[in-house]
């Protein structure tokens, strides 16, 4: 019984181990590496942005609006937008802001997925997937800087068949709830995304933001992911087909985050189920791809996923059920639950220094001042506190 406590404390601390070792590397690496530059190239490549949408009609046409103020080229860029299950007016909206408007009513495959499946497959089936050389996926609370699509195009033709890109908030100020979200985003795009690039890695996706080709696109059949986070799903897909994910720094764009701590938990529960799937169908197989291809991505994609407090929370009930049953002592359940509690507040201390580091080295984009960003920081950990 104690073999099994012992070796969920040794699993524990060595993932602690790697985690606080490459979390201190990511942001030396960061801040001795200059962010990835592209040259100027040619406007000449059609791109389709697409939108999944269930009842925003109160905030698309802002979505909208920041994709027709691009630079780029405006014959080069289409709007289309899978109104999925609505019941409010999104769809005659996008439709009188110029924009293909695609209609789907399945009440049984519910779920970003699915609709961008459908309407995928249906601009497969029309021959309109054809004309784009990439698609862009955005949510509809989203909005574009000026010249989102011009600074993606360039990464796009310096070969990446996918991309990611810097992800701000337009409402890191409202309160500590979105300010926790939009830090860690922030801490995503300046440290872990330009690391991954100056180590010659992958980056991952967000749910929004990012871009792949039509040769990737055709290859998934339009789009074939349906967990939870099929933002990961498909990053890992990207590295299991030897697809290197690009990050573009210069292109901005900017999410909305939750401002009640209700809907934060719910979608912080909700990722956090999904990381869990994901480790369930891909960490075997994305360890052997690591070991077979000797590819760091995919142990940098397994790592984010893996269910460490997971772990932690098992070998914590595992042990009170030993004591009770008379296996161990409740002397050595109080000094694990000690050093337990200890390592959650050590992380706890990091994650929010990391908070406060990223935000002031990254300042001039969020347009905050240093009490209100020193303010912010203590509500950092919140983002991953579940997983």
């Amino acid at each position: 019984m104690n073999g099994l406590l012992s070796f969920l404390d040794l699993i524990i601390t060595i993932l602690g181990v790697i985690t606080i070792v490459y979390q201190v590397g990511i942001v030396i690496v960061g801040m001795l590496v200059k962010p990835q530059t592209f040259r100027d190239v040619p406007q000449n490549r059609r791109y389709a942005v697409l939108i999944s949408a269930r009842n925003e009609e109160a905030v698309i046409g802002n979505l909208i609006r920041s994709i027709h103020n691009q630079t780029y080229p405006q014959e080069l860029i289409d709007t289309w937008i899978v109104a999925d299950n609505c019941t409010d007016n999104t769809a005659q909206l996008a439709r009188s802001l110029g924009c293909h408007v695609i209609e789907r009513f399945n009440q049984t495959q519910v779920g970003k997925g699915y609709a961008l499946q459908y309407l995928l497959r249906t601009m497969m089936a029309t021959g309109d997937a054809k004309n784009y050389d990439a698609f862009f996926i955005f949510d509809a609370d989203n909005l574009l800087d000026k010249n989102y699509i011009a600074e993606m195009n360039k990464a796009r033709q310096a070969g990446f068949e996918a991309l990611t890109s810097y992800r701000n908030s337009v409402n890191l100020a409202d309160n500590w709830v979105s300010s926790g979200a939009a830090l860690w985003f922030v801490r995503e795009s300046r440290f872990l995304n330009v690391t991954r690039v100056a180590l010659g890695t992958s980056c991952h996706v967000g749910g929004t933001g990012f871009m792949f080709s039509r040769r990737i696109m055709e290859r998934n059949d339009g789009w074939k992911f349906h967990l939870l986070t099929e933002d990961m799903e498909f990053s890992m897909d990207c590295i299991l087909h030897g697809d290197r994910i690009g990050f573009c720094g210069s292109a901005m764009f900017f999410d909305e985050q939750p401002v009640d701590f209700k809907t934060s938990w719910t979608q912080r529960v909700r990722w956090s189920k999904g990381y869990l799937e994901v480790f369930r169908y891909y960490g075997k197989v994305m360890m052997q791809w690591a070991i077979k291809e000797r590819d760091f991505s995919a142990i940098d994609m397994t790592l984010m996923v893996c269910p460490f407090m997971v772990i932690s929370l098992i070998r914590f009930v595992l042990g009170i059920i030993y004591a009770a049953l008379g296996y161990i002592s409740w002397f050595s359940i109080s000094a694990g639950l000690t050093g337990w509690i200890s390592s959650v507040l050590t992380s706890f201390v990091g994650m929010m220094l990391l908070a406060a580091f990223s935000g002031f080295v990254e300042r001039d984009k969020l347009n905050i001042t240093l009490p209100e960003l020193m303010a912010y920081s203590l509500s950092f950990p919140d983002r991953k506190s579940v997983v």
